[in-house]
């Protein structure tokens, strides 16, 4: 499974555009948008929203890349991790259901 990094980089180079491009309509610099893509650095949210947009990509698609690399950084080296997800899966669904009856 790619890497959001990994994933940014595929969208980058199918399109064309130079690491320099991008990171200059992201109004960051090139050296930053190269640790992203190699997974040295973590965007923030607002930069994949705008990533999305500048590389045509699915937002849906990049946040969930983001938010998974998110939780695999938190979460890696620990040997409780798998069951820790289930447990979190379970509480998302919970409260994801709470919330639906109040609205």
């Amino acid at each position: 499974m790619e890497t959001l990094g990994e994933v940014i980089r595929e969208l980058r180079t199918n399109k064309g555009l130079l690491i320099r491009e991008v990171a200059a309509d992201l109004q960051i610099d090139s050296s930053l948008l190269s640790r992203i893509e190699r997974g040295d650095k973590r965007p923030t949210r607002e930069q994949v929203v705008r990533l999305a947009a500048i590389l045509d990509a699915d937002e849906n698609e990049l946040m969930i890349s983001y938010l998974s690399d998110r939780v695999v950084y938190e979460l890696r080296g620990e040997k409780l991790a798998l069951k820790a997800m289930q447990a979190a899966e379970k509480k998302i669904s919970y409260t994801s259901k709470g919330a639906k009856r109040k609205g």
